[in-house]
């Protein structure tokens, strides 16, 4: 059979050659590119573990005596990022008490509208607004809360900088998941009479549910490690508060604190390290929801 076509032959030995050597050179690719990241998580493991305790969680930042004392005596920096962890979590929660609602039902306007200017002017103008640079936000959410309604920084100028990040996220992951419905559903709710509010609310929601999970999840995981646009609206703050007209300090804006004071270089490690992990974490609990709830 070899003999009759060896050409043939030549060819297919050729290409599986090629096909080998691809993928050796993927295999090498991808090796280059995972050591590195695993060598960075490493170190950052190490170095950040040293400070993680009960009083990094409990405790706000300490003040730079306290810090370059402890520095010193080669003992552990005294207090923790509380007050960063109770300020990152007031205004994601005021974020996404704003943006969750408002993208999950601009996102299910665009899809039940696709074919209205109007839903093809918010879909254009939230693609534009994904693409936008977060400094860029947090400048839009200075000139627009910080300096003509707050009339100072605050938690709720923070939340609102991290709402517009979070709407297009969420606004274009629900149209998307909308579109992997099977269209028989809602034309069986039509046949047996379902209003049509009924049918948004109690078919295709609950149907749909992994996927507006998933996109919301996604959408939390990115404003969690933002900084920029805090810098310019909620500033920070040395103390744990919980009024939203005042400023407050977040993980991220605690990191960049801690990097400008050399006394405090072993918290950017600790901070670093568990705004790292508590990122992964959401981003696994993403990847779980949409793996395990699938479409009808």
């Amino acid at each position: 059979m070899t003999e009759m076509y060896p050409v043939l032959t030549d060819n297919i030995s050729r290409r599986n050659r090629t096909n080998i050597r691809f993928r050796y050179l993927v295999i090498a690719g991808s090796v280059i590119t995972v050591i590195p990241i695993f060598l960075i998580v490493g170190n950052l493991a190490v170095k950040g573990f040293r400070q993680i305790n009960l009083a990094f969680f409990t405790k706000p930042a300490p003040d730079t005596f306290q810090a370059m004392m402890a520095a010193s005596s080669g003992e552990i920096i005294p207090g923790g990022i509380a007050n960063g962890l109770t300020g990152s979590l007031l205004m994601v929660v005021l974020a996404s008490l704003f943006a969750i609602p408002l993208g999950l039902m601009t996102g299910i306007y665009i899809y039940e509208n696709s074919s209205l200017k109007y839903a093809r002017f918010i879909r254009s103008l939230t693609e534009i607004l994904q693409g936008v640079p977060s400094i860029i936000l947090g400048i839009i959410a200075y000139i627009w809360i910080v300096k003509n309604i707050t009339r100072g920084y605050s938690a709720l100028a923070g939340s609102v900088s991290l709402a517009i990040m979070m709407l297009p996220l969420i606004i274009r992951s629900t149209e998307e998941t909308m579109r992997m419905i099977p269209v028989s559903i809602r034309e069986a709710a039509f046949a047996l009479g379902t209003p049509y509010y009924k049918m948004i609310y109690k078919i295709l929601i609950p149907v749909s549910f992994s996927g507006l999970a998933t996109g919301v999840l996604l959408a939390l995981s990115r404003i969690l490690g933002e900084t920029a646009p805090l810098m310019l609206t909620a500033l920070g703050s040395p103390a744990i508060s919980l009024d939203v007209t005042r400023p407050v300090s977040a993980v991220p804006l605690l990191i960049w604190d801690f990097y400008n004071d050399p006394n405090m270089v072993s918290l950017v490690w600790s901070a670093s390290l568990f705004l790292m992990v508590f990122v992964l974490s959401m981003n696994l609990l993403a990847r779980s929801v949409a793996s395990k709830h699938k479409y009808i």
